[in-house]
């Protein structure tokens, strides 16, 4: 049966039923977690031959106790000298069906696993030792369980010959855990006392507890249900890079979710262009006509369309959401607080991008449950935080609840993993609506040659960035007087100009600034496809937003030119025609650029003048040197 036969959909159905069980084990430490798992790969034959004996032999050259603990780091441990297995997964079967043991040592490795998607997992297992009881880190996983959505819980009471095998100790710690769970909003599948040591209650009902009549362990594992299969979700179709073999253009990456079939026209985020699915590539095979969840593939698009690392591809009427702020509840693991202001890089599937806290709305202590909305500048560590975070460039998301893939996070500094988070909140737009496959750009009957033959140039978008009080409005009008005298079309687009009308109706949100440089961008499009050189003076303060910009113009065929005008914060703030600094430092205003709003300065612009040490008759000068011979008519693309 090949993918492309009619039979295709029936692989699909039987995906999910095919998959082995993920299941992930968390515990306190010393609380018996590696005995456990130990314990149930040797009950279920899951072990290398003649493991056991290597292991044993190894306690007694080193005088040491057996312990079925050992034998799981002695699998870790070959494992980990093999790149081609993944350190974190131990595989086991039952009769029922084969699992997927996700082993978390501790909050790092957790959250590294369950939030980057390595790992989804359909359900966990709780391991709390009798003699201890419930500990702090017993909550702590217990939170990170219902943050990332894992509603199958089982819990095992383990070390019961450490407690005497008593039904007394069993209550209360149940007890007291269902409790804590439910506070929690989810309740465990069943609890189940054990003695992984002397292998009690594991794969066989204990003598020793004939009081408890529900499930063994293995019994209990195999009475959870997968999750739904991930191909049965909308689209998400992670870029993970673009290569070009034999003059084909193919984007890489892995169907996180959905289904992708050749001829599906799909709309890639955040640059929010479409094309169709010429061909589908698999590494190792020729290739086919689809592919689902959790194939990583290599596509070609019949219309060559600007797509890289970071994007995601959808189905036009099923699209995530992109936003330059988010809210998510992230749970902070290390020493160091999670500080306001301070930028942190943020991973998302293939996405990575500079982010910071607006604003904690509330804290909650993952041990004790206690929340607090008191005004608060940091996270500490083992704090579950409910956020605003501003991200530099537009990101790719879902919400959690719907899409797990694209709802959860990591926060990384200095190369580190320092946290995790899940999104919510997020607005759907229907993005069928706004563009309707009924509407088609209208070629004019006047060519842009026949322009610029009569005006003598063409049409541009010259596109100015810099800081506020950098020169940007002075020297674009300075440019706009000198290529009218030489007869030129032009005009300048200034931003306060454009507030007072065509975006009036916008503030000063993340998303609001996002909307009004694309609407400036697609103004001037039209005004470079007239025949005008469109000036735009714009802080467009981050590189995603010009490069779309730029996208805009190429759509029109547009000559585009970005012009920097550069200068050092101090000069600017010394400046500072219109008094916003002075006011971003007494905060009057905030999120201001430069002050508590970032600048992405361009590291490719076509023109670069510094205006701390040019005047603007040099700066002019230099532009019209980089800019006149783009605007020749004689100038055509190839």
């Amino acid at each position: 049966m090949t993918k492309g036969s009619p039979q295709s959909g029936i692989r699909n159905r039987q995906y999910s039923a095919a998959l082995p069980l993920k299941t992930v084990f968390v515990g306190h430490v010393d609380h018996g977690k590696s005995t456990l798992i130990g314990r149930i790969l040797h009950d279920t034959d899951s072990l290398p031959e003649g493991k056991i004996e290597l292991v044993k032999k190894a306690c007694e050259a080193e005088g040491m106790e057996f312990e079925f603990a050992f034998v799981l780091d002695a699998l870790l441990e070959e494992q980990s000298q093999n790149i081609t297995i993944d350190t974190t997964e131990i595989r086991f079967k039952t009769p029922r069906r084969q699992y997927i043991i996700i082993d978390a040592p501790g909050h790092k490795e957790f959250l590294k696993n369950m939030i980057t998607g390595a790992s989804r997992a359909d359900a966990a297992v709780l391991v709390i030792a009798a003699n201890e009881g419930v500990r702090e880190q017993s909550r702590r996983h217990a939170y990170l369980l219902g943050l990332l959505g894992i509603k199958q819980v089982i819990v095992v009471v383990n070390k019961m010959d450490l407690a005497d095998f008593s039904q007394e100790t069993f209550g209360q710690i149940e007890s007291e855990y269902r409790k804590f769970l439910k506070e929690l909003g989810f309740d465990a599948r069943v609890f189940v006392p054990a003695s992984a040591k002397n292998g009690e209650n594991i794969a066989k009902s204990s003598a020793k507890m004939k009081w408890h009549k529900g499930p063994t362990v293995l019994e209990a594992l195999d009475l959870l249900e997968p999750q739904s299969a991930d191909v049965d979700l909308p689209l998400r179709f992670c870029v993970q890079d673009v290569y070009r073999f034999d003059e084909r253009r193919i984007i890489a990456g892995r169907i996180e979710t959905g289904q992708l079939k050749v001829g599906d026209e799909l709309v890639f985020s955040p640059a929010n262009k479409t094309s169709k699915v010429h061909s589908i590539e698999e590494w190792g095979r020729n290739g086919g006509k689809d592919a689902i969840a959790g194939d990583s593939v290599g596509i070609t698009l019949t219309e060559q369309i600007f797509v890289e690392r970071g994007y995601v591809g959808s189905h036009q009427t099923e699209t995530p959401i992109e936003a330059n702020r988010i809210h998510a509840d992230v749970f902070w693991i290390v020493r160091e607080p999670m500080r306001s202001g301070q930028l942190y890089d943020l991973r998302l599937a293939t996405q990575e991008v500079k982010c910071e806290i607006v604003s904690i709305d509330q804290v909650m202590d993952s041990a004790t449950l206690q929340t607090s909305t008191d005004q608060r500048d940091r996270l500490e560590r083992n704090e579950v935080g409910r956020l605003t975070i501003q991200t530099r460039s537009p990101l790719v998301i879902d919400n959690h609840e719907r899409i797990p893939n694209l709802g959860r996070f990591v926060i990384v500094d200095d190369g580190h993993i320092c946290g995790g988070g899940t999104i919510f909140g997020g607005v759907y737009t229907d993005r069928t609506v706004a563009k309707s496959k009924n509407i088609f750009w209208v070629e004019g009957k006047i060519t842009a040659e026949a322009r610029a033959a009569r005006t003598g140039h063409r049409g541009a978008v010259v596109w100015f960035t810099g800081l506020s009080g950098a020169g940007k409005s002075t020297i674009a009008q300075a440019l706009e007087r000198e290529l009218f005298g030489r007869g030129m079309h032009t005009y300048v687009l200034d931003g306060d100009n454009i507030r007072h009308g065509l975006n009036s109706n916008l503030g000063f949100s993340p998303e609001d600034r996002v909307e009004n440089i694309r609407r400036v961008s697609e103004v001037a499009k039209l005004m470079a496809d007239s025949g005008v050189v469109a000036i735009t003076a714009f802080i467009s303060p981050y590189r995603m937003d010009r490069r779309r910009a730029r996208e805009i113009a190429l759509e029109g065929n547009a000559e585009f030119v970005e012009v920097f005008v550069d200068a050092p914060l101090e000069v600017c703030e010394a400046r500072d025609p219109k008094s916003l600094y002075k006011k971003a430092r007494a905060g009057e205003i905030r999120q201001f650029t430069g002050i508590d709003a970032p600048y992405e300065p361009p590291e490719d612009a076509e023109i670069v003048v510094r205006t701390d040490r040019q005047t603007v008759n040099e700066s002019v000068a230099v532009i019209l040197e980089g800019l006149l011979p783009r605007l020749s008519p004689e100038q055509t693309d190839e």
